[in-house]
């Protein structure tokens, strides 16, 4: 028989509470390969989620919960570009990450890219649920292959699920299913035209109508903004390669964040 390699798991589960006019760590519980690192702004939250395996390969298993506080702000982001690489024959890594927006606070998920290598077999979903009056930006970028160092991805699997309900209801649902060779599938016109990078991104605020064409004013012509409902915006970019991405992706987070996007995305 076959050795029995060894798996990373992990997990993080947080709460936030405000104290005093700050938003402070109410609850922490971390353990395995999964870590939450905490830098100390003025007023919000900021974790900073690290994988200490350096990957994501078949088998391993990642969760994420968090409850952000009535009244809180938090930024949750990772050290860098999460990797998933390649998986053996009939494994699938999985990520999964809960999170719950009580009333009047704002959460910025903000992982920074996802990297899919040639081989990959990753199964991710991302599932929040907001108050009536909580706020959310959400960005997941994703990059398809190393395009410098030459890599396509002739074969992969990529499954993602992305889940925003408001109080249950659903506001936003999305997924990709992507099998076999990734590189050629992308290449279509009708899919990605060639791109290898791709971003989408929800702003559910009530000024969300106001950022509409500011948006589209920064964005190229692979890109796109649109309004769900008046306090809700969508929008989705794709791009040749990584660097392309973060140029217009970056003015874009920044106005949405009014200028908090975490330091680790500027390194």
């Amino acid at each position: 028989m076959p050795p029995v390699l060894p798996r990373a798991r992990g997990e993080i589960a947080l709460s936030t509470k405000p104290v005093a006019g700050r938003s402070v760590l109410d609850t922490l519980r971390q353990s395995g390969a999964y870590k939450a690192l905490f830098p100390r702004p003025e007023h919000s939250l900021q974790a900073i989620l690290v994988n200490t395996s350096g990957g994501v390969t078949g088998g391993d298993r990642f969760h994420v919960t968090a409850h952000i506080g009535a009244d809180t702000h938090t930024t949750l982001t990772t050290q860098a570009a999460e990797r998933a690489y390649r998986a053996s024959p009939g494994e699938t890594g999985h990520m999964r990450t809960r999170l719950t927006v009580w009333e009047n606070a704002t959460l910025h998920w903000l992982p920074q890219e996802l990297i899919l290598y040639n081989g990959c077999a990753l199964d991710r979903r991302l599932e929040i649920d907001l108050a009536p009056t909580a706020r959310l930006l959400m960005a997941e970028p994703i990059l398809f292959g190393r395009t410098a160092m030459g890599e396509t991805l002739t074969d992969a699997t990529f499954r993602d699920r992305i889940s925003i309900t408001r109080q249950g209801q659903p506001l936003y649902l999305d997924g990709v299913s992507l099998t076999g060779d990734l590189a050629a599938r992308l290449a279509r016109a009708s899919s990605g035209n060639g791109a290898a990078a791709m971003v989408s991104l929800l702003y559910v605020a009530p000024d969300a109508e106001a950022h509409l064409d500011p948006l589209r004013a920064l964005l190229p012509a692979t890109g796109g903004a649109s309004l769900l409902a008046p306090d809700m915006l969508t929008l989705r970019l794709v791009a040749p390669d990584g660097h392309a991405l973060r140029t217009h992706l970056l003015p874009a987070l920044d106005r949405l964040s009014r200028g908090a996007l975490p330091t680790s995305w500027r390194l």
